[in-house]
């Protein structure tokens, strides 16, 4: 079962900003073709990390605000926040290991 919550405009600031530990946003597209290989990845790492990290998923079409308040210009894109800081930010397809490497170790540890 996966630990990523899927989640809509609404419940962005509540969920990604007021988290209390940090979040991974993933953001994609029914449409987008590397979406579906970079999922599996994002799911890995959402029960991977669950005791330290958030992953939730925003679909962009349906949710415009949260994707312009984030400056998503292509999917899939991934954004790291704490404390409603930006840590780090990925857009394209990406390995989970690289992923892993560039995006979650340097604030996870």
């Amino acid at each position: 079962m996966s630990s990523v919550l899927e989640i809509t405009d609404p419940k962005f600031e509540e969920e990604v900003f007021n988290a209390d530990k940090p979040v991974l946003v993933y953001f994609w597209a029914s449409w987008c073709g590397p979406c579906q290989l970079v999922s599996p990845s994002v799911n890995a790492i959402a029960q991977t990390y669950s005791d330290r990290l958030k992953v939730v998923k925003l679909e962009v079409d349906p949710n415009p605000e949260a994707t312009a308040k984030c400056k998503v210009e292509g999917v899939p894109a991934l954004r790291l926040y704490k404390d409603k800081e930006l840590l780090a930010s990925h857009e394209g397809a990406i390995t989970k290991q690289k992923l892993i490497e560039t995006i979650l170790d340097p604030y996870l540890g």
